[in-house]
């Protein structure tokens, strides 16, 4: 007796005889493939879903780690790093007879740790009516204006000015 496992197949009456067709046994139903239902695939791996979701985390745990480290590398060599005056700005104070006092060059030193704190890169700190233009990612005084040699002087390129 042979198995035919569609019964549209088998004639009327049977296989070959009077007797009762054979039983009709139902296919495995395939695997599903490509829609990450379950935990794991048909090769038995996690499913994409979970291996995204996975990496997305990692990423994003990488990437605030990341960002808190140079915010306190930043925070940290800007306050500690001392201030440099170019050979201008050397030039200026010595000129115009700027008091650079150990007082003077403290605030001046914690107004460019200021402006370093808001992402400021070129800025004017005033410090007893002296301004001091600076390049804030190098800590570079760029130049001194005392208040008397302020008159019609314009700042360009800055972007922050800090009152120390």
């Amino acid at each position: 007796m042979s198995a035919i496992s569609n019964p549209a197949l088998i004639p009327p009456g049977g296989v070959g005889s009077a007797s009762a067709p054979a039983p009709v046994r139902p296919a495995a139903p395939a695997p599903q493939r490509g829609r990450g239902r379950g935990p794991a695939d048909a090769s038995g791996g996690p499913s994409f879903q979970d291996v995204l979701k996975d990496a997305t985390a990692t990423k994003d745990a990488a990437a605030v780690k990341d960002a808190t480290a140079a915010k306190n590398a930043a925070g940290t060599s800007a306050a500690a790093a001392p201030l440099q005056f170019s050979r201008h700005a050397l030039e200026r104070v010595q000129r115009r007879g700027i008091d650079l006092s150990p007082s003077t060059l403290g605030r001046l030193q914690e107004g460019v740790g200021r402006a370093a704190g808001k992402g400021a890169r070129d800025s004017v700190v005033l410090v007893d009516g002296t301004a001091f233009v600076v390049a804030v990612n190098n800590r570079t005084v760029i130049t001194a204006v005392a208040s008397e040699h302020m008159k019609d002087h314009v700042f360009t390129n800055i972007d922050s000015a800090v009152i120390a």
